[in-house]
């Protein structure tokens, strides 16, 4: 005979299982923050044998970047579909793969196509992530979830440069990726082994029943105000951030004369005080949330503090490298704090349904976004321009892309019937 549990046991144990999968989704996150840095790290040791330019290493990250951004809102779309647990193994088995696919490349061509397959793979962490979250996590924790998991960048990007260089120490730059892609081969089986689905559907309290009740077409989610301000607001932020993210290392390279050692010992700040970032973001959002605040006026809020602290990042070439590392680490600080929220934002708004999706198509902006920009630094730096130059620009997104939002997404709350006529006008 079945037992039924005692109410406050059965709460207790999805309250247990709830944090459990944003645990095991943090690790996923910064796995795939770990993988995507190696290549910036080790690539003066790869350089030994297989050159590589400036605008070259810019082929690199644009290769990833246009990959990771189609398969953020096709994967958005297939998780809708296979769901939660099937799709973030499938995800997690192919990057995995691509990765230690790196250290049999013997050539650029070689680098250039396994960077494209490890972009496919994770284009649908962070849609995977979100889906969990709106699936677990009730709206009033959803922020700091979210930041909590988000903070998972930070780990992967905080271990790359001192576990990788010890490798490249002790070892060859092959090794690096050998080691990277196995470490995702073992989550997967922890994933496998311990994922189940939530049956209550905890997002369906916070999204119209009319609105639940209807299967949103792609064609639709696109025509949405709030997705088409989204997706915009991304596309500024990424800009910004994925030209930080992988060319910090190099600039740390170039312009201050840092070796690999150098690297090793001081690149993890920055990305150390990301992490704090993400986890107060979404704290002090969730915050809010619970002491009255609107949605709306709890989101934005932190937004915008973040957008305004951007423009440190302006003054890095102008200060010694010590003021240097802490001004990066303010931009990073408030990117990471952003992007927790902004990944929130279709779990607040969107039934289960379509959340896969919509976090597809936001991530699809922000990759946009940073291959854009990564050409254009490349471009920029082989012709003479400096690091100054890209600075002043990348200072600047972040308030774009909260202006746009602020400005033309509308305001941020559940889907409402109300809004089909909307949805309706978009086909």
């Amino acid at each position: 005979m079945k037992t039924k549990l005692p109410q406050h046991e059965g709460a207790r144990n999805g309250l247990q299982a709830r944090w459990h999968y944003v645990v095991l989704v943090t690790a996923a996150i910064g796995i795939s923050y770990f993988d995507r840095q190696t290549i910036s790290v080790a690539v003066t040791a790869i350089q030994h044998s297989i050159p590589i330019s400036n605008q070259q290493f810019s082929y690199l990250q644009t290769a990833f970047l246009i990959s990771y951004a189609a398969l953020y809102a096709i994967g958005g779309r297939m998780l809708d579909i296979l769901g939660t647990r099937r799709g973030f193994l499938l995800i997690m088995l192919w990057w995995s793969i691509a990765c230690a696919l790196h250290g049999f490349a013997t050539g650029f061509a070689g680098l250039l196509v396994t960077r494209f397959l490890l972009g496919m793979g994770e284009g649908g962490a962070l849609p995977a992530a979100t889906r969990v979250v709106s699936e677990w996590v009730p709206t009033h924790q959803r922020a700091t979830a979210m930041g909590f998991i988000n903070a998972g960048t930070a780990l992967g990007s905080l271990l790359a440069p001192p576990l990788i260089g010890l490798l490249l120490l002790y070892s060859g730059w092959r090794s690096v990726f050998f080691a990277a892609g196995s470490l995702g081969l073992l989550w997967v089986v922890w994933w496998a082994l311990s994922y189940r689905s939530n049956s209550v559907m905890l997002s369906a309290n916070t999204v119209d029943a009319l609105v639940r009740a209807r299967r949103l077409s792609f064609r639709q989610i696109v025509g949405l105000r709030t997705v088409k301000a989204l997706v915009f607001a991304k596309f500024m932020s990424d800009s910004a951030w994925f030209f930080l993210l992988f060319w910090l290392p190099k600039y740390l390279y170039d312009a201050r004369g840092f070796d690999i050692k150098h690297v090793s010992y001081y690149a993890w700040i920055p990305y150390a005080v990301s992490g704090v970032g993400s986890f107060l973001g979404g704290w002090c959002s969730s915050r809010l949330l619970r002491s009255g605040r609107s949605l709306d006026l709890s989101r934005k809020l932190v937004l915008g503090i973040n957008a305004a602290m951007m423009p440190a990042v302006m003054l890095v070439p102008l200060v010694p490298v010590r003021y240097a590392l802490v001004l990066f680490s303010i931009a990073f600080f408030a990117q990471q704090s952003w992007s927790g929220i902004i990944m929130t934002i279709p779990a607040d708004v969107f039934p289960l349904s379509a959340v896969g999706t919509v976090a597809g198509l936001v991530g699809f902006g922000g990759s946009i976004g940073g291959a854009i920009f990564g050409i254009i630094a490349g471009a920029l730096l082989g012709h003479g321009f400096g690091y100054g130059s890209l600075f002043v620009l990348v200072g600047t997104f972040h308030l774009v892309g909260f202006l746009a939002l602020t400005l033309f997404g509308g305001k941020i709350q559940p889907l409402q019937s109300s809004n089909l006529r909307e949805i309706e006008s978009s086909t």
